[in-house]
């Protein structure tokens, strides 16, 4: 009987501590999948409910990685402590070696099962259930801090001193938007055309009007001086409302005329043009340098009332115009109305390339074509090919660079004015560096 007694105690006391490590190890496990599949921008959905746990596993969230990083260390220690008992225990209770080998591959196959089990499990609905095990959460993310922490900088500081390398900058939150954005579409997720509104918007913050403006060669301005009667008729005809008005010189621009304005004076003179003084009607140009950001002369536009402004160089020279309409078309694509005057400048063909106007701006190419062209040198496709080449090509010359083939189709004197683009074959080959002319 007391042999009985005594052996069902050592039994209780090598089986309860092996159980105790098991659900210690399961809650860990669980624990850390949940913290590192759970998504912020759901917490913070959730946090608008007014859970204050919510708030403190967003806060966690933040320095995931070390959060993480605490818990899987506390389950190794689960872990080996879970096996020291439980071997024990085996050694204690079950003599035969060939059995013991057998409790061996169990054991194994068990410890798969108590970290692949919950891994899944919480996979379903990660925030809920990280939620649920917030305190295995806590508890060891805020214990093990310290010691990560110490881990951290004992491991790194050697590393970047033998490196000798800077750190990867760390990628910012447009970045990360984009990328994600782009994921969801390639997933298909998310259309193109939202993608590509989401891109426009984040593009703003980074984008100078220097490579949206309109051009000071295709600006459509006018003489302040010339006939009332003939303006009207050049503005009449125009497909635009505000044009800007020069003196002696096209580009001292003097004021900036509205075609409503005009047409009511002319129309409050009984149709009597050479009543009417132009001089006026106008307002006053608006002129901004080239360097500023889209995102800010969104900004000014909307605090201003003001539609158009005139782009200027570091000498004060216009070098085009910009609109509010200009901007917005970065974000949602062409805006084209019964006025507008169509220009085929992209010419898709079957095989994936294209027939491109060399004043076609990279931007408008990569989004019509779902390209990646680089934009940061050149604002136009010639100019990207004049940036490679580093010359003026003749037509007929070929050009490779970026993973895309580029031949001259016609040139005006110094102007490539149409080129053939298309991707490298075959496709998901690699990038061939630039090549010269032959």
């Amino acid at each position: 009987m007391d042999d009985g007694g005594g052996a069902v105690v050592d039994l209780f006391a090598a089986g309860v501590p092996v159980a105790l490590f098991v659900v210690v190890t399961v809650v860990l496990s669980a624990a850390g999948s949940a913290l590192l599949a759970c998504n912020r921008t759901k917490l913070h959905h959730m946090e608008r409910l007014g859970d204050r746990r919510i708030s403190r596993l967003v806060e966690l969230t933040a320095d995931r990685a070390r959060a993480v990083s605490a818990i899987r260390l506390a389950r190794q220690v689960s872990t080996v402590a879970l096996t020291i008992f439980a071997t024990r225990a085996v050694l204690a209770f079950e003599p035969d070696p060939w059995r013991r080998a057998g409790w061996a591959v169990g054991g194994m196959l068990i410890a798969i099962l108590l970290d692949a089990v919950p891994r899944v499990l919480v996979s379903l609905r990660p925030e809920r259930s990280a939620l649920a095990l917030l305190p295995a959460i806590e508890a060891p993310a805020r214990l093990l801090e310290p010691l990560i922490a110490g881990i951290e900088k004992a491991v790194i500081a050697p590393l970047r001193l033998a490196a000798k390398a800077p750190r990867d900058s760390a990628w910012t939150a447009h970045e990360e938007i984009r990328e994600a954005v782009d994921l969801m579409h390639r997933e298909g997720d998310v259309v193109k055309d939202d993608r590509d509104m989401v891109g426009g918007v984040l593009d703003l913050s980074e984008l100078p009007l220097s490579d949206i403006m309109v051009h000071r060669t295709k600006m459509r301005t006018f003489d302040v001086d010339m006939p009332v009667g003939d303006l009207l008729k050049a503005v009449i005809a125009s497909p635009f409302t505000r044009h800007p008005l020069w003196r002696e010189e096209a580009d001292d621009i003097v004021g900036v005329l509205h075609s409503k304005e005009l047409l009511r004076a002319v129309d409050r003179a009984g149709g009597d043009a050479g009543k009417v003084c132009v001089e006026t009607l106008m307002t006053p140009p608006w002129f901004v340098p080239d360097t500023t950001l889209a995102a800010d002369q969104l900004r000014a536009f909307l605090k201003r009332k003001i539609h158009l402004a005139l782009v200027v160089d570091e000498y004060g020279e216009v070098q085009g115009l910009v609109t509010l309409e200009d901007i917005l078309e970065e974000i949602v694509g062409d805006i084209a109305d019964e006025q507008d005057v169509v220009v085929e400048g992209v010419r898709p063909y079957p095989d994936g390339s294209a027939s491109v106007d060399g004043a076609v701006p990279i931007r408008d190419l990569n989004r019509m074509m779902d390209w990646r062209l680089p934009d940061d040198e050149a604002t136009t496709i010639a100019g990207l090919v004049i940036h490679e080449a580093r010359m003026i090509p003749d037509p007929g010359q070929s050009f490779t660079f970026h993973g895309f083939r580029f031949r001259v189709l016609r040139r005006q004197r110094n102007r490539i004015t149409a080129l053939k683009v298309g991707p490298v074959e075959p496709p998901g080959a690699p990038v061939i560096p630039p090549a010269r002319g032959r």
